[in-house]
């Protein structure tokens, strides 16, 4: 969604983004959106795009993953005892965030709002009615009730030494952790998620389910927690205003690279993708 389907600053997807996303279902392109974003953040950007109902959706990275109506496809949970740790572990780091797979308050749980405002506050203002302050972090999970991810949010020089502290501790290989990054904000993202969960692993498993081949599977995608996916799929696109070193990336993986977000660099592709598949038929 964000710095892929989203233009840069704006909550609505365009225009032609939608009309292309629509054309590609309506062609009989089987449509997946994944997100870092969770349901509830994701839904409501998608209801007047015109989506079938089973659209699926991968959301928190990939650790839940249901249909736009709200079926259920697949879940999975970060221990408790895991969550606990990280939470020693980084918070003094950034702002740290528990998400739990619930509706309502107490979806998004942390510790520290106003450090958290000071840092995500368009985030915090959007997503304020899921998010309860539980002090300290660690009592969210007494309860026994598993989150299905958390994340910790900085500067991008403090979430790289935040990375490189998790990845040398006794937690790392009982978290999977995926970064994110805006350079333009300084505001990095380390998204910490089961072991082996990615958007790339919520796909493969959409995929089988469906039978549909990775030779058969374009992926698009912008930054860090898109590589995995990317790096999956038969065909992958990696979006013109990704990082100087993701699109350096991209030049030795073969990957193909769209127009800007906020040049509609999906519509971009997917209207190559459905006049291929017409004019093939």
């Amino acid at each position: 969604m964000d710095g892929t389907l989203l233009p840069t600053f704006t909550q609505a997807i365009s225009s032609r983004n939608a009309l292309a996303l629509k054309a590609a279902e309506e062609a009989g392109i089987t449509v997946v959106i994944a997100t870092g974003r969770r349901q509830a953040y994701t839904v409501p950007l998608l209801k007047d795009v015109g989506l079938r109902a089973d659209t699926p959706l991968i959301t928190s990275n990939g650790a839940v993953t249901r249909t736009l109506g709200g079926e259920p496809i697949d879940r999975v949970h970060m221990e408790a005892r895991v969550a606990r740790g990280l939470c020693g572990l980084l918070r003094g780091f950034g702002a740290v965030v528990f998400t739990f797979d619930r509706a309502g308050r107490g979806e998004l749980v942390l510790e520290d709002m106003e450090q958290a405002h000071g840092r995500i506050a368009l985030w915090v203002e959007a997503n304020r009615n899921a998010i309860e302050v539980v002090k300290p972090l660690e009592n969210a999970f007494v309860d026994g009730e598993d989150p299905i991810q958390g994340m910790v949010a900085g500067g991008m020089s403090r979430m790289r030494q935040a990375e490189k502290e998790l990845r040398t501790s006794e937690w790392s290989k009982s978290c999977e952790c995926v970064r994110t990054e805006y350079p333009g904000r300084d505001l990095s993202i380390l998204d910490l998620l089961p072991p082996n969960v990615s958007k790339g692993w919520a796909l493969q498993r959409i995929a089988n389910r469906l039978g549909i081949d990775r030779k058969e599977i374009m992926a698009i995608g912008d930054n860090w927690n898109d590589v995995e996916m990317l790096e999956w799929a038969g065909q992958s696109v990696l979006m013109g205003n990704a990082a100087l070193d993701l699109r350096a990336m991209a030049k030795t993986r073969g990957w193909k690279q769209a127009p800007p977000n906020d040049e509609d660099g999906v519509a971009a592709v997917l209207e190559k993708a459905v006049a291929h598949r017409t004019t093939s038929r």
